[in-house]
């Protein structure tokens, strides 16, 4: 596709995407060992869910304010600034293992710190690859950045199994290792990310136009409540899989490559995703992607086999990247440009909500019912997510990129932009 030509050529973009593929794989083995260390130190499924919502608890506690900072200083300082506080804070936690001084308060308050970095890191990338890409490009751009997410899963999960194998503190060190990998690229892109020039008004104003600009259109609300339930359901189905591989006494390079299949799964509908989009109406690969986990949970009600929780992840995921790329592109093109920050992180901050509590749900439902009984459940939530886009005709009525409206085009009454034509 010409759009893959074009990006490959797009020497600010190829920076932008490297130096965040290689954090979020030293990321991704990070949160791989976060929950098999706080289970050696705890002995308890939940109280090893901690470090993960915390985790998860910063990204959500800092998206709001990150979205109205993305939108008022300049991004590349922001992303850089950001990669510093992750560096230091995977190092003190190399540094704690290596001195035998590790604990799960130090690993929770980290992990805490982590996600306040990514909860910055997310909604002013997204601004900046807005910035250095044209309109036409940001499908594949953003499967490409849904692609990095799942090269992560891919690997970070045996990378962090093989990390973990060697020495306790040596995934955290790796971790440090390409924040400063991720620093130097930043500190080479040319593009000018600094804000529009506009009106400012006070940070909580500018905070609420943001949040009201995204809960005034159906269709963005109908999105964001679904992925809100989405997130805490697949999570903690994804959690309740580590659980009951680390209670049956699987070891981590296996659990590893158990991530990894599902890893190879997101790949794969990376890859595709641009090609997909391009074919399918975006509200129906919404739908699609929501609804495919339902039946390839059932099986994992009954058996628990490694290989079977690899494969059902790994089909679950084919089509994850292709629904989220598409209607992340659909709102970003739609959005105008003094309001990409913080639209982008009042969509995350509202998707992201619940996702503190699907290792917390994920634990409870294990400690207390069982890995089956768990699972059973977490289908018929998926189910009952999946009503969402399905009954939303906000959502159903998106089509494909092509007949997308212009940037500032009007919504209709039920949310669907309007097609503005032009020649161009």
């Amino acid at each position: 596709m010409s759009s893959y030509r074009s990006l490959a050529r797009n020497r600010d973009f190829t920076l932008l995407w490297v130096g965040e593929a290689v954090s979020q794989l030293g990321t991704g083995a990070t949160l791989f060992v976060l929950p098999l260390i706080g289970h050696a130190l705890t002995g308890s499924a939940l109280l090893a869910a901690l470090p993960v919502a915390a985790y998860t608890l910063g990204i959500a506690l800092s998206l709001l304010p990150a979205g109205v900072i993305a939108d008022q200083v300049d991004r590349r300082l922001v992303l850089m600034v950001s990669s510093v506080v992750g560096l230091v804070l995977m190092a003190s936690i190399a540094v704690a293992g290596l001195l035998g001084a590790m604990t799960v308060t130090h690993l929770i308050l980290v992990a805490l710190g982590a996600g306040a970095v990514a909860g910055f890191y997310m909604p002013t990338e997204m601004s900046a690859v807005r910035s250095v890409v044209s309109r036409e490009e940001l499908p594949t751009a953003i499967s490409q950045s849904q692609a990095r997410h799942h090269l992560a899963s891919l690997l970070g999960g045996p990378l962090g199994g093989l990390l973990y194998a060697v020495a306790r503190p040596l995934p955290f060190l790796v971790d440090a290792a390409t924040f400063a990998f991720s620093l130097v690229t930043l500190s080479r892109i040319r593009a000018d990310l600094s804000p529009v020039e506009r009106h400012r008004g006070t940070p909580l104003r500018e905070l609420t136009e943001g949040l009201g600009h995204l809960l005034s259109r159906p269709y963005f609300r109908a999105t964001a409540a679904f992925s809100a339930l989405f997130n805490l359901v697949v999570n903690a189905v994804i959690f309740v899989a580590v659980i009951r591989m680390v209670e049956a006494g699987v070891p981590s390079t296996t659990i590893g490559l158990v991530e990894a299949l599902s890893g190879v799964g997101g790949v794969l509908g990376a890859i595709v995703a641009p090609f997909v989009i391009d074919r399918v109406r975006t509200g129906h690969l919404t739908m699609a992607s929501a609804w495919i986990w339902v039946p390839l949970l059932l099986p994992l009600v009954f058996w628990s086999s490694p290989w079977l929780i690899g494969t059902m992840l790994c089909l679950g995921l084919l089509l994850n990247p292709a629904g989220n790329a598409a209607s992340q592109s659909y709102r970003v093109a739609i959005t105008p440009e003094a309001l990409q920050g913080r639209i982008a992180s009042s969509s995350q901050f509202l998707s992201f909500t619940t996702i503190p509590l699907a290792p917390l749900l994920g634990g409870w439902l294990i400690e207390t019912y069982g890995g089956g009984t768990a699972t059973l459940v977490l289908a018929v939530g998926a189910a009952l997510t999946a009503l969402i886009p399905t009954l939303s005709r906000s959502v159903r009525s998106v089509p494909r990129p092509r007949d997308w409206p212009v940037l500032g085009a009007e919504c209709d009454g039920v949310g669907t932009a309007k097609v503005l034509h032009s020649a161009q």
